[in-house]
């Protein structure tokens, strides 16, 4: 048999039975302090009605009269009755001035003493006592009956406190109705209001509440992905340590509209659009961002939960890929030269030509070995040497020749290692193929590509520069900005769409606190520039890249 542990009452059930409870003390409290009080003014009120009771007897002449006859009593008794009738009070007493009983509701009493205190009577005055006679305890008045300066009899008038507790206590029944009714009102309205927070907490306790608050900042800051909640306004309600570095954005966003954010048009659209976004591609400032959108339920529009992922590795390693794949289409093309060349020399030895066959695939063999010599001489960087001679390749199969400038000069070993090479090959890479794209089906077809350092005014500082110049159309000065934002291309767009290359050489070029240019090039067509700060550690100009080397457009001669 398991014991149940009760599981602690809800947050709003705490609250109503702590409003619940508060509202009965302050009912009961108010209940009891209007009882005491309205008891004590039926007491004054008693004693004001006992007070004018007896000094109306006392100033009657018929009472007068009736003091001076041989039997006050028989006059006096049959007119104090009738005046107890008619005023309401308890009894009244006339006395002569030594306190024997004319009158009394109990004729039994009469001829005996008065109980209580008559002396202040007895020297004029009227003064009103709470005292227990023969009829218990009574609020009385007790004044006196003048005779000019004489005294020559007194009146008692009293309402038993009895009858003034039951004056209270029908006060106080009515109050007890008024209380139970607001009693009962503000149960209703704190159970109604507590159970529209019930639904709220989800009937969660303030622990629990408390727990989950806690988890909930630390989920927050410990998930990577962005997260970015809106009001129905399109303000930040909550952003996360991830969405902060995602975006770009500093300080307390936190209440402040999405257009006034500075993020690029394209990304603060797609956090404005009404409609879900799924999986879309968006550039922030130094990343590739993955963003997905979703209202928050529940009829009128409350807000938007946005997530956010980066993808710029991802972004990165898919330009690789799409590399690598050129690359082999590219090997794939020379295996199949390569196989026809092997026919021809196969066929000049069967008809007796060797010296002819031999020559022949000698001059094959120099050719591809000095366009390898040539690059590797040219650029040491064994990454970016790698990527030249594929990208070479791969444009010789699209019929564009690619030219190393002369003045290309970057040794192994040269570039700091906050320039990591992946960078350089979405850099370079994405502009070679942008300018084999336009090169193709120009005369003559040519790309040319130079890649050196560069010393800058600051001391002991230089530039990595990269210039890739094409023969093809040329980009138009309107357009000089436009060509590196995302989906601009003067080009059908295909499969996963197009223009985003250029844009991810901005970005990468931003990230490293580079600029990046396009002009028009000598001849015609498109010269990008891509000019990376090296900070100072590498180690100065080199070949004729060196300082003083002119900002002109390569010359074509060099490595083809």
């Amino acid at each position: 048999m398991h014991l149940r542990v009760p599981r602690p009452r809800s947050l709003a059930g705490q609250l109503f039975a702590m409003q619940a409870v508060l509202i009965a003390v302050v009912v009961v409290g108010y209940a009891l302090f209007t009882y005491i009080s309205d008891r004590g003014q039926a007491e004054d009120a008693a004693g004001r009605q006992a007070r004018a009771v007896s000094l109306a007897i006392a100033d009657s002449p018929s009472v007068a009269a009736a003091i001076g006859t041989p039997d006050p009593t028989a006059r006096l008794q049959p007119y104090a009755v009738r005046v107890m009738r008619d005023t309401d009070v308890d009894f009244v007493t006339i006395m002569d001035p030594y306190g024997i009983r004319w009158t009394h509701p109990d004729p039994a009493q009469i001829g005996h003493p008065f109980q209580g205190h008559i002396e202040r009577a007895q020297r004029g005055e009227t003064f009103t006592e709470t005292y227990t006679g023969t009829l218990g305890p009574s609020v009385r008045a007790v004044t006196p009956v003048l005779d000019g300066e004489r005294v020559v009899g007194l009146v008692s008038a009293g309402i038993k406190v009895e009858e003034i507790s039951k004056r209270a206590q029908e006060q106080l029944t009515a109050l007890s109705g008024v209380a139970a009714g607001a009693l009962l009102l503000g149960a209703v309205g704190t159970y109604v209001i507590n159970a529209r927070l019930r639904r709220h907490t989800h009937g969660m306790n303030a622990d629990e509440l408390s727990r989950m608050h806690d988890y909930h900042q630390a989920a927050l800051h410990a998930v990577r992905e962005g997260l970015l909640m809106l009001d129905g306004q399109y303000r930040v309600a909550l952003i996360n340590d991830g969405g902060r570095e995602l975006l770009g954005v500093s300080g307390d966003v936190v209440g402040a509209s999405v257009a006034d954010l500075g993020l690029p048009a394209q990304l603060t659209g797609a956090l404005l659009a009404s409609e879900p976004r799924v999986d879309e591609v968006h550039l922030a400032a130094e990343r590739v961002l993955v963003v997905n959108t979703s209202p928050v339920s529940g009829g009128e529009r409350r807000g938007t939960v946005v997530t956010l992922r980066d993808v710029t590795e991802l972004q990165s390693l898919t330009g690789e890929l799409d590399s690598e794949r050129g690359f082999t289409q590219a090997l794939r093309s020379q295996a199949h030269e390569a196989a026809n060349r092997l026919h021809t020399v196969v066929s000049l030895i069967e008809l007796g030509r060797a010296e002819e066959a031999v020559e022949f695939a000698t001059a094959e063999l120099e050719l591809a070995q000095a366009l390898t010599d040539q690059v590797v001489a040219a650029v040491g960087e064994p990454v970016l040497a790698a990527l030249l001679l594929g990208k070479t390749a791969q444009a010789n199969e699209r019929g564009v020749e690619l030219v190393v400038a002369r003045e290309s000069r970057l040794d192994d070993g040269l570039l700091p290692p906050s320039l990591p090479a992946r960078d350089l090959v979405t850099i370079l890479g994405n502009l070679v193929d942008n300018a084999v794209d336009a090169a193709q089906g120009s005369l003559p077809s040519r790309v040319t590509v130079a890649a050196y350092t560069e010393a800058v005014a600051v001391a002991d500082g230089s530039e990595l520069v990269m210039r890739v110049a094409d023969t093809g159309a040329g980009v138009d000065p309107a357009h000089a900005d436009l060509v590196f934002q995302r989906g601009f291309s003067t080009k059908p767009a295909g499969e996963g769409g197009r223009g985003l290359g250029l844009a991810l050489v901005r970005q990468a070029v931003r990230r490293h606190g580079g600029t990046l240019t396009v002009t028009e090039a000598e001849g015609g067509g498109a010269l990008f520039e891509a000019r990376l700060p090296l900070d100072g550690t590498g180690g100065g100009a080199t070949g004729a890249g060196g300082a003083g080397l002119p900002r002109s457009r390569p010359e074509p001669g060099g490595v083809r």
